[in-house]
């Protein structure tokens, strides 16, 4: 079967050589290299604009953390350049779920500054103080899911993340909304979370809030139905936020 992903265009090659365009976000996204599959998230997930709103520049070294398939690490490693390094995370249940997705992403070397990282989050193989960025897209709820052989909470989360992130270094964390004042109770049936609790969560843990983006609010999703659900999947209304260490 022909892989879904095509070797890596000339524009992409430009990109990780460092060199700098118009505008580094829209020209990721705009690759025409990408998946099929990626192109179809595009108009839900507003890729070019969560990634300006990170901040994250030409250079920098970023986790993908819990990052499935790699749709976001592919557009990271295009804004961070040949100069950074971006790590595509997963421990061993993600990578059960996700099955031959990230072998195909990172396959021929196709993405020369990705490195795949299989690890547990408490285990991570980084040294102290090494990250610019951790990027946390729809998983920091599942740091409140509870099931048998899952171990990450967030007394392993949050000491981990803090351990490698530089000083002023940022998280940036992208999730589905839970109804206001439900805190961490729907992370297991929902897979949502509410926002107000997940900022004091960070906060709490020696994070400081920096800025939160309404790009991916949804007011037709009604909160209260899994995010698997087939009325609302790829939809969901989602909160991002920033932080610094």
């Amino acid at each position: 079967m022909k892989s879904l992903f095509a070797p890596i265009s000339l524009s992409l090659c430009l990109l990780l050589s460092g060199t700098v365009n118009a505008d580094v976000y829209d020209d990721a996204v705009a690759n025409p290299n990408r998946p099929a599959a990626d192109r179809e998230r595009d108009s839900s997930s507003k890729p070019a604009e969560v990634l300006r709103f990170s901040g994250i520049k030409a250079g920098d070294t970023v986790v993908d953390l819990f990052g499935g398939g790699g749709y976001n690490t592919e557009l990271l490693a295009a804004v961070v350049g040949s100069g950074g390094t971006v790590y595509l995370h997963n421990n061993a249940s993600y990578v059960g779920f996700t099955g031959e997705a990230i072998t195909e992403r990172v396959a021929g070397n196709r993405l020369t500054n990705v490195q795949r990282m299989d690890a547990e989050v408490e285990l991570l193989p980084l040294q102290n103080d090494s990250v610019d960025v951790i990027w946390i897209s729809m998983a920091y709820h599942d740091a409140y899911w509870v099931n048998d052989g899952w171990t990450v909470t967030a007394d392993t989360l949050f000491p981990s993340i803090l351990r490698v992130l530089k000083p002023g270094g940022a998280v940036l964390v992208i999730d589905h909304h839970a109804p206001a004042g439900t805190g961490s109770s729907n992370a297991g049936d929902l897979h949502r979370i509410d926002a107000a609790f997940a900022r004091q969560d960070f906060e709490s843990h020696g994070f400081r809030f920096v800025a939160e983006s309404e790009l991916l609010e949804n007011p037709d999703d009604p909160l209260d139905i899994s995010v698997f659900d087939g009325a609302i999947q790829g939809n969901t209304s989602r909160f991002v936020y920033r932080f610094t260490k």
